[in-house]
């Protein structure tokens, strides 16, 4: 299986952060099923194509999976590891979702996963096998990839499926605190705004910044 991974969320002030992960077999792509029409970089589609593009990249996935790190997470074992953390977490979702799809077919079939991930680092090997990642059947191979998001479908594709579950998140967490408008978490998801920055110096923190961040 082929994965794409990407992350949503990490220079945000409050929320966690999230890592999505897009898998496809190895045999689809050899065979040249196309990603879907239209697909990019999550950055560079507005929030109404990526809601509309959802459901077919979905579909197109063989499994795919959304892990996160909280906020409260963030502040105990810093980002580098989180990121690492959430990315195992919605990659043992997929490794669990496409064993229960291929059970009836392929009893005791192993897995092999061969990762592309977004950016220049690979945080993820370093965290696998600690204390907190969760136990994996499957190997996981990670290769990095600069602008992985620009040019590599599978990436881009878990590129939208993250932001649009953080984004969702984000605006629900909004919707129920009322209380907490003054943020503008409907609008800034989280992300340092300057009105975001103001009203942490004028009101402080919520159980939901990462309140080890240099915030205000």
């Amino acid at each position: 299986m082929v994965l794409g991974i990407d992350e949503v969320g990490r220079g945000c002030l409050a929320g966690p952060v999230m890592l999505g992960v897009a898998a496809i077999s190895s045999r689809r792509l050899l065979a040249g099923e196309g990603p879907v029409d239209g697909v990019r970089d999550s950055k560079l589609l507005t929030q109404k194509r990526r809601e509309a593009l959802l459901p077919a990249l979905e579909d197109w996935c063989d499994a795919w999976a959304v892990g996160s790190a909280s906020n409260a997470e963030i502040d105990e074992f810093g980002i580098a590891y989180c990121l690492g953390l959430a990315a195992l977490r919605a990659i043992a979702a997929v490794e669990e979702t496409l064993r229960r799809a291929e059970g009836a077919t392929m009893p005791g079939a192993r897995l092999r996963f061969a990762g592309i991930l977004d950016g220049p680092n690979d945080y993820i090997t370093p965290v696998a096998g600690t204390l907190y990642a969760p136990p994996m059947d499957s190997p996981v191979a990670i290769t990095t990839r600069v602008k992985g998001d620009q040019s590599c479908a599978l990436v881009s594709t878990a590129s939208v499926i993250a932001k649009v579950t953080r984004d969702r998140w984000m605006m629900d967490l909004a919707a129920s605190h009322p209380e907490w408008d003054c943020y503008g978490w409907e609008s800034n998801k989280g992300y340092g705004s300057a009105a975001h920055r103001q009203a942490i110096r004028d009101h402080g923190v919520t159980p939901y910044h990462r309140a080890s961040w240099h915030l205000a």
